[in-house]
């Protein structure tokens, strides 16, 4: 199994910024892609940010050019760093992984437990 945690979200003024932080451990044989998703109350879960083995990235459009998606391969890491963060960013931010465990096993997705980000105006 792949367990992922979660760390560094918070209460933030409008205009800050946070990162936060997803490390994974557990038989990880290959990542395929890494990213975050959020889900505010009443609202559908949403990406937000995705990078996959190739360095690819994704980004929703409401937080392009603010957010940054990176990893660390080593670490099994993954960061998202938040820049100019404004109320509607409010929401509970999932990380999110793709990967096998086993060099004949299917790709599953795994989550994490979710970490609150608040921009206050």
């Amino acid at each position: 199994q792949v367990q992922l945690v979660e760390s560094g979200g918070g209460l933030v003024q409008a205009g800050g910024s946070l990162r936060l932080s997803c490390a994974a451990s557990g038989n990880i044989f290959s990542i395929n892609a890494m990213g975050w998703y959020r889900q505010a109350p009443g609202q559908q879960r949403e990406l937000v940010a995705l990078i996959t083995t190739g360095i690819n990235t994704n980004y929703a459009d409401s937080v392009k050019g603010r957010f940054t998606i990176s990893r660390d391969v080593a670490k099994n890491t993954v960061y998202l760093q938040m820049n100019s963060l404004k109320p509607e960013d409010t929401a509970n931010y999932y990380c999110y992984y793709n990967a096998r465990i086993r060099f004949a096993s299917p790709s599953l997705s795994y989550w994490g437990q979710g970490t609150q980000v608040t921009v206050s105006s």
